[in-house]
C-alpha cells in the first residue's frame, strides 16, 4: 500500500505546520503582554523579525528533525527533542537579530524570556498531543506499513512479536517467507518459499521487508536486497547476533567497513560532557557557597558533640575509568578500624546519633559537592564503592567495571529507584549495577534534572533502606 508512505510525509508537514501556528500565535501573544511596559522598538520592524522567526525555525529543523512518526518515542523524548528545538532556534534567532542591528533597546529581555518559556511549554504539549493523536489513528488502522519477515527462526518470531505488540507502532505483519515447509502449520501466517517473495511483493504492494536469515545464506540476502532496491522498497536486516546480544546498539564507519558499537554512550560526546560539566560547576558551586556553610556550622557541632574525630570523613574509593580519589562526606560513624571494610548495616552500633539522621536525609554526602567542584565526581551518576567492593564485584558481575565509564555521582539512577543501602546478596548489587549501565547507555541533561528533583524529594520524605 504506497499510500502509507504518503502519510508519514503528510504527517511531519502537519506536526510543522503546527509548530509554525505555536511559534508566530506565541509571538504575538508575548508581543502585547510585554506592551504594558511599553511598546518594543522593533514594532516598525515587525514583518522582518516575523519572517527571520519563521527562517530560524525552518533552518533549526536541519539540527532538530520532527521525529514524531516513528515507531516507538516515548513522552520525554518528545519533551527533550522540543527544548532541543527551542535552544537552537534561541540561539540562531539572537544571532540574526544581532546581525541586523536590533539590540536589548528594540528586544526587550523581557520579551525574549517570557517568549521562549512559553513557546517551550507550548511546544512540548502540541507534539505530546500530536504523537498521541497519530497514536490512536494507527490504533483504528491508518497510517501503517505492510511488511513481510523472511525466516521464522527465533529472530524472525521475536520480530514478529515486537511489531505485533502495539498497533500504534504502525506495522501490519503480512506474514512469513520461509524454506523449512515444516514450519507452514505452525506459524502465524506463513506466506511461501523465498523463491517466491518477489511475486508477492510486487502484487500485495509491500512497503518494507524484514530479514532475519542467517549470515550463511547471503546469496538469498544479496538478491532480495537488489530486488527491493530495483522495487523501491525498504530493506531491514535483523543482525544474526541479536540471539546472542540483544541490546541497543551503534553502528559506526571506518571507511566502507562497518563497526558495531556494543553501547550507545551518549557522554562520549564533547557537546554532552560540556553541559553536564558546566551544570556540575554551576549546582555545586552555588550549592558550597549558599547551602554548605551552614550545614558545616550546625552538623560539625554536633558530630562533634556525638563523638570523638573529624567532622569530615575521607575515603578512598573507584572513579572514572577506575581510577582511585578521595571521597569526601560528613563523619556519620564512631571512629573504627572497619571503616574501609564493613558496609553500614541497619542498626549499626557504629553510627552516632547525628549520623542516624544524615545518612536517612542524605546530608551527610554534602561535602562531595566539593568533589564535583573538583571534577572527581558528577552531581549525578552511579555511586562510587570502596575499593574493596569494587575488588570484589567486579570478580562477581560481568558488567560491574562497565559502570567506571562515567564519572560517579552524588545521587543517581540506582538510589531514586530504591536500590541503595547495603547489599547483602550480589544480587542486590546485580540490579544496581543494571540501573547505572542503563543510566550510562541512556543518559540526558532532562534524566540528570529528573534525578536530581526525586532525590530532593526523597531526603525530606526519607528512605526505609537509608541507615
Amino acid at each position: 500500500m504506497k499510500q502509507a508512505r504518503g502519510y508519514g510525509f503528510l504527517i511531519k508537514w502537519l506536526v510543522v505546520f503546527g509548530d509554525l501556528f505555536v511559534l508566530n500565535s506565541m509571538f504575538i501573544l508575548a508581543y502585547f503582554w510585554t506592551k504594558t511596559d511599553g511598546l518594543p522598538d522593533f514594532a516598525g520592524k515587525l514583518k522582518i523579525v516575523i519572517l527571520l522567526l519563521n527562517f530560524c525555525y525552518l533552518f533549526s529543523l536541519y539540527f532538530v528533525p520532527v521525529k514524531i512518526d516513528v515507531p516507538v518515542l516515548y513522552t520525554d523524548k518528545v519533551v527533550q527533542r522540543s527544548l532541543s528545538l527551542m535552544a537552537f532556534h534561541a540561539i540562531i534567532y539572537i544571532a540574526c537579530l544581532a546581525f541586523l542591528d536590533i539590540d536589548s533597546n528594540d528586544f526587550p529581555t523581557k520579551f525574549l524570556v517570557v517568549y521562549y518559556i512559553i513557546l517551550f511549554v507550548l511546544f512540548s504539549l502540541w507534539r505530546i498531543f500530536a504523537r498521541e493523536a497519530l497514536k490512536r489513528y494507527r490504533r483504528i488502522g491508518r497510517n501503517f506499513k505492510r511488511v513481510v519477515i523472511i525466516g521464522a527462526g527465533k529472530n524472525g518470531m521475536d520480530l514478529y512479536a515486537e511489531l505485533k505488540k502495539e498497533m500504534a507502532y504502525g506495522y501490519q505483519v503480512l506474514g512469513f517467507f520461509d524454506d523449512n515447509l515444516l514450519l507452514k502449520h505452525t506459524l502465524p501466517n506463513y506466506l511461501g518459499m523465498t523463491h517466491e517473495i518477489e511475486e508477492y511483493v510486487l502484487e500485495n504492494s509491500v512497503d518494507e521487508i524484514y530479514c532475519t536469515l542467517p549470515n550463511s545464506q547471503d546469496e538469498k540476502i544479496v538478491r532480495l536486497l537488489n530486488f527491493s532496491e530495483k522495487n523501491m522498497v525498504r530493506f531491514y536486516i535483523v543482525p544474526e547476533f541479536y540471539r546472542y546480544l540483544k541490546k541497543k546498539m551503534t553502528l559506526e564507519n571506518i571507511e566502507s567497513l562497518p563497526v558495531m558499537m556494543v553501547r550507545s554512550e551518549p557522554l562520549q560526546y564533547v557537546h554532552n560532557r560540556m553541559i553536564k560539566r558546566t551544570f556540575d560547576i554551576f549546582f555545586s558551586l552555588t550549592f558550597l557557597l549558599t547551602v554548605f556553610p551552614v550545614c558545616y556550622l550546625v552538623f560539625g557541632m554536633l558530630i562533634k558533640l556525638s563523638s570523638r574525630g573529624p567532622i569530615f570523613f575521607k575515603q578512598l574509593r573507584t572513579g572514572i575509568y577506575g581510577k582511585d580519589f578521595y571521597c569526601y562526606k560528613f563523619r556519620s560513624m564512631k571512629m573504627n578500624v572497619d571503616a574501609d571494610e564493613k558496609q553500614a548495616e541497619k542498626d549499626d552500633p557504629r553510627t552516632t546519633w547525628i549520623g542516624e539522621f544524615l545518612r536517612r536525609t542524605n546530608l551527610d554526602e554534602t561535602p562531595q559537592f566539593y568533589n564535583a567542584l573538583k571534577g572527581d565526581m558528577s552531581i549525578v551518576g552511579p555511586r562510587p564503592h570502596m575499593l574493596k567492593h569494587t575488588e570484589l564485584y567486579s570478580m562477581l558481575i560481568d558488567k560491574y567495571m562497565v559502570r567506571h565509564l562515567i564519572k560517579p555521582g552524588i545521587t543517581g539512577w540506582a538510589q531514586v529507584n530504591g536500590y541503595r543501602g547495603e547489599t547483602k546478596m550480589v544480587e542486590q548489587m546485580e540490579q544496581r549495577v543494571r540501573m547505572d549501565v542503563w543510566y550510562l547507555e541512556n543518559w540526558t541533561f532532562l534524566l540528570d534534572l529528573k534525578i536530581v528533583v526525586v532525590t530532593i524529594f526523597n531526603m525530606f520524605k526519607g528512605e526505609k533502606n537509608a541507615y
